[in-house]
């Protein structure tokens, strides 16, 4: 009774409303309803079936209310709300995540009634297909205006949604609307505009046509054929649930004369019809070929659209295109120089070419990648979490390959670079071998382990087909209060520059020759300059605190500290550099603070023309929106400071606009165009992407691979720093009982940290690992209770591994959301373990957390960081596979009032110094003051000599001595020595380093 009073109701209406659609023809199945508003489904939402609101902001998700209306298209109530968003909102019908997806492919379309309000805004309409349930579903969308008055009813044919680019929730499935399992359907409301809404009755109408669930799809919308060859188009008939058509299909083909290329001269002319006969099976393929023809003379690459008319079927998204290859042109020819090949290539560039180059977008942005070809896009990028589906390195190179076929379509067929964010491993790639954050490596004061560190991850990073890595951070961290401290190997400019051997890692030899092999990739120096150094309070992007905020350093300041670790990286031969979000105040020169991206006096002045850096800057996400002015100022000041390439992720279209306008209006010069391009064709060329633009995927078996592991391994062990070992707790005994709690001891997310498969990482298992808690499983005999409530009796020690959760940049900042304290869970844990029995604490965070007032209550401490996915290397240091070795890369402050706190300040006076680290594995000397005296003229004499590793091994049989002597009585007269005698052995003065250490150990 109630389906017929409905459809009764909805026939009235279609006869009275003078904007009704005519009633569905005699064959179509009867409509079926998704939501009538009668209260059928209730406000709510996953798991449950339900309806629900979302926004970008709180007071962006619209108000719902089920409300009577006379007027009701259909029964009596409808949905109603209001709305007032600022950044996104909008509502979602979902189906229940615990039931089975509904079935919507017999059926042309989705349609409800809307009450028009004439505000010409667009409203998005979104289907959810496929997947685990409708919050992890594929997303596909279109919209209608909202340009009429009163009633109407709005109908969707299935073939209207596409697929979004901007956003999928779990980064997409299979890109194909199959219908068969949907969970729903959301409505997006305009934006910056007060509204009222009303719908009612959506529904399922309509048959669905075979063009709906069968389609015509090619190989690929780009075919390079060298000039001579036959090109060979695939065509593939493709249906949802792989069902038999029921209809025959036909293609109709022929090369069509839009191209560039010369039809008689350069490709014989083609066309004809291809069939796929009724009962063709879902995968069937045919052939189509077109002939191209070969003269003498030297040409660029030449286009043949080859036009397809498809019945039965939905047509590919795109025209496919067969692609001549350029040929003969010096450019091309591998065995010229590549200055040569820069200068030729660059005289037959256009300017619209020329500021392609110019120019990264995100992967996100470009879908498909057609954009690659329209913009003669240089590059793209993967940001923090940007990831093709599935997350494997098969997928990756598949999907960059992709995209370089896209710009064997562009007239010259330059390759693109492409991008990642790889600071600790391929952190993007599912599986990859993650290494500990810097701050741990700095931990190592292991060049050569940092070096191979590098190796391991420019292996796994170009298997994946991607040959160029935004890394390493050289920032020298001067405040642990920011949320970027743990990208930098510590607070002394000495220290970073030491570990500037993972630079030759990534890309091996200074000269670029190794930059063509299939395990090296271009490096990129970040954040040029000052990123480091900001002043707490000083920021201005949001809620950040310190990120992104103000440097300000005298001239000398700037060179001894953060300028230094750059003239590391040039005379490494570091290919790309990236300028820093900050701005940089140099006290009286006059200009006040200066973001770093409009900086020319540094870019251009000091990088590339002082220091001589030959190769390109790379800017930061977006950071040119930052500088002040109209987007015109923007574009025009940073080029002009010095920045080669633009990271304008989704604002290309608007970037290479602006820049070629500029240009042609005489405010940007040509001259400073070729530079900029002949700087990025340079690191092409040295990449060897010319002659190998696509995946080198060899390497892909070694990916995650017990070898790299084994690197990762050694690096978290060796980045374990000892702080306290009361009682010889450490190393543990695999005969003993041990009670193990804490947040941290079996997280691998809270383990490896921000920068792991999102920007912002993720507690939780994300990718393959192995927590220390599983670590120690292996090697001794484990309880484990992470809020330490299981009893603690008749246990021979506790291990409390306690610390941060992910987050990244500014996100991190203290004040922002973040403290250094440890959560009260994490104390509460410490406190009733260490109570009860012997206890060593481990600390796994990105900087100093403060422990003052518990120091007193723990045996053992250990600074951990974030050491990656490898916790056996922190087990291995536990039980004494291996020692403790690690020094603190910065201050462990004894309070947040100290920060910040520096190896060199006049006032130093914190809980444990900079280049504090006790041992596990070597006896210290005795003899106390004489052995030191006799330690420090050999020291001398080693300096002399320029024996690095004698000197280094002096220094360190110095420091044991001090440290026995001092244990926990630290005290400002002996950090401040102590810190600066690991300063003076990093540059090389180990005399005076032991001299250093005999003052702190008479002060003790």
């Amino acid at each position: 009774m109630r389906r017929t009073a409905l459809l009764v109701s909805t026939a009235l209406l279609t006869a009275l409303l003078p904007f009704a659609v005519a009633r569905a023809a005699d064959n179509d199945p009867p409509p079926v309803p998704v939501d009538r508003f009668e209260g059928e489904v209730p406000f709510a939402s996953q798991p449950a079936e339900g309806i629900f609101t979302w926004g970008g902001d709180s007071d962006d998700p619209p108000a719902l209310r089920l409300a009577a209306r006379s007027d009701a298209p259909e029964g009596a109530k409808v949905l109603a709300g209001t709305y007032d968003i600022s950044a996104y909102g909008g509502f979602t019908h979902d189906y229940a995540a615990d039931a089975p997806a509904h079935d919507w492919s017999s059926h042309q379309g989705i349609r409800f009634w809307w009450d028009g309000q004439d505000n010409g805004r667009k409203i998005a309409f979104e289907i959810k297909d496929g997947g685990a349930d409708g919050e992890a579903s594929e997303l596909w969308t279109t919209s209608f205006t909202d340009d009429f008055t009163g009633w109407k009813q709005i109908e969707i044919p299935f073939t209207d949604f596409v697929y979004r680019t901007d956003y999928q929730p779990v980064g997409g499935i299979d890109h194909v609307l199959g219908l068969t399992q949907m969970w729903g359907y959301a409505l997006t409301l305009p934006v910056g505009v007060k509204g009222e809404f009303a719908m009612d009755d959506v529904e399922l109408y309509g048959r669905a046509d075979q063009s709906l669930r069968a389609s015509v799809t090619t190989d690929s919308t780009v075919h390079p054929v060298r000039e001579g060859g036959t090109a060979t188009v695939k065509v593939t008939l493709a249906t949802t649930g792989s069902a038999p058509v029921d209809d025959p299909v036909t293609v109709h083909y022929e090369t069509a004369t839009t191209g560039t290329a010369t039809p008689g001269k350069d490709y014989t002319p083609v066309s004809g019809t291809l069939t796929f006969p009724a009962g063709t099976a879902s995968g069937a393929t045919r052939t189509i070929t077109v002939p191209t023809l070969k003269d003498r003379s030297a040409e660029t690459a030449e286009t043949i659209p080859l036009k397809l008319t498809v019945t039965g079927a939905k047509p590919p998204a795109e025209t496919p295109q067969i692609v001549i290859d350029a040929h003969g042109l010096p450019y091309l020819d591998a065995k010229l120089p590549v200055r040569k090949r820069v200068a030729d290539l660059l005289s037959r560039m256009s300017l619209a070419e020329k500021v392609g180059q110019m120019t990264q977008a995100e992967r996100g942005a470009v879908g498909e990648g057609a954009d690659v070809t329209t913009y003669d896009l240089g590059s793209l990028l993967s940001g923090g979490g940007s990831t093709p589906t599935p997350n494997t390195p098969a997928a990756w190179a598949r999907m960059i390959d992709g995209f370089q076929l896209r710009a064997r379509a562009t007239r010259l067929q330059i390759p693109l670079i492409y991008g990642v964010d790889a600071v600790h491993g391929h952190n993007n790639l599912a599986g990859a071998t993650i290494m500990p954050h810097n701050i741990g490596l700095g931990a190592t004061r292991d060049p050569q382990l940092a070096e191979r560190t590098g190796a391991v991850t420019a292996s796994e990073v170009r298997a994946t087909g991607i040959p160029w890595d935004f890394a390493p951070c050289l920032c020298v961290s001067r405040d642990e209060r920011w949320g970027r401290a743990y990208e930098s190997f510590g607070e002394d400019p000495a220290l970073v520059q030491s570990m500037e051997t993972i630079i030759q890692g990534l890309q091996g030899a200074p000269n670029g020759r190794d930059l063509k092999d299939d395990d090296k990739v271009l490096a990129t120096a970040k954040h040029f300059v000052g990123d480091g150094g900001t002043e707490y309070g000083s920021s201005t992007t949001g809620t950040y605190t310190i990120d992104q905020g103000v440097t300000r350093v005298t001239r000398q300041q700037l060179e001894a500290v953060h300028l230094a670790p750059y003239r590391t990286a040039v005379d490494r031969g570091i290919g790309t550099v990236m300028p820093s979000y900050s701005s940089l105040d140099i006290l009286g020169d006059g200009q006040g603070p200066v973001r770093m991206h409009a900086r020319g006096d540094m870019i251009n002045g000091v990088l590339k023309g002082r220091m001589g850096f030959d190769g390109f800057v790379i800017s930061d996400w977006n950071a040119i929106d930052q500088l002040p002015g109209d987007y015109p100022a923007h574009v025009r000041t940073a080029v002009d400071a010095g920045v080669d390439m633009m990271m304008v992720p989704y604002g290309y279209k608007d970037f290479s606009a602006t820049l070629a306008d500029e240009v042609e209006a005489g405010r940007v010069s040509e001259k400073r165009i070729d530079d900029a391009v002949s700087r990025i064709l340079t690191q092409k060329f040295r990449l060897g992407l010319f002659e190998h633009p696509y995946a080198d995927t060899t390497g892909a078996s070694r990916i995650g691979s017990a070898a790299h592991r084994a690197v990762a391994r050694q690096a978290a062990a060796e980045s374990q720093v000892l702080l306290k070992n009361a009682h010889g707790v450490l190393p543990l005994r695999k005969n003993q009982k041990v009670y193990v709690a804490g947040s941290n001891a079996d997280d691998l997310g809270n383990q490896t940290g921000g920068w792991t498969i999102t920007w912002q990482g993720a507690s939780g298992t994300h990718t393959q690992g192995t927590t220390i808690l599983d670590a120690m499983r292996k090697d001794g005999d484990v309880t484990y209770s992470k809020d330490a409530s299981a009893p603690t009796a008749g246990y021979d020690v506790g291990v409390v591994v306690v610390g941060e959760t992910p987050y990244a940049e500014g996100v991190g900042d203290v004040g922002n959301g973040h403290d250094l304290q440890l959560s009260a869970a994490d104390q509460a844990a410490v406190d009733k373990v260490c109570a009860a029995m012997r206890c060593a604490v481990l600390i796994v965070s990105g900087r100093p957390q403060l422990i003052g007032d518990r120091l007193g209550r723990i045996d053992a401490l250990v600074a951990s960081w974030l050491p990656g996915t490898e916790g056996d290397g922190v087990a291995d240091v536990l039980y004494g596979k291996r020692p403790f070795t690690g020094r603190l890369p910065v201050t462990w402050p004894r309070s947040e009032a100290q920060l910040p706190i520096n190896v060199g300040d006049a006032s130093y006076d914190p809980q444990f110094p900079y280049g504090w680290g006790l041992t596990t594995g070597t006896k210290v000397p005795s003899g106390g003051a004489a052995t030191l005296k006799a330690l420090g003229s050999a020291a001398a004499a080693a300096e002399r000599a320029g024996a690095e590793a004698t000197g280094r091994a002096l220094v360190t049989k110095a420091r044991l001595i001090v440290q026995e002597k001092v244990g926990q009585g630290i005290t400002a007269t002996i950090a401040k020595p102590f810190a600066d005698a690991d300063h003076l052995s990093l540059t090389g003065r180990y005399g005076a380093a032991v001299q250093k250490l005999t003052e702190a150990y008479r002060a003790g």
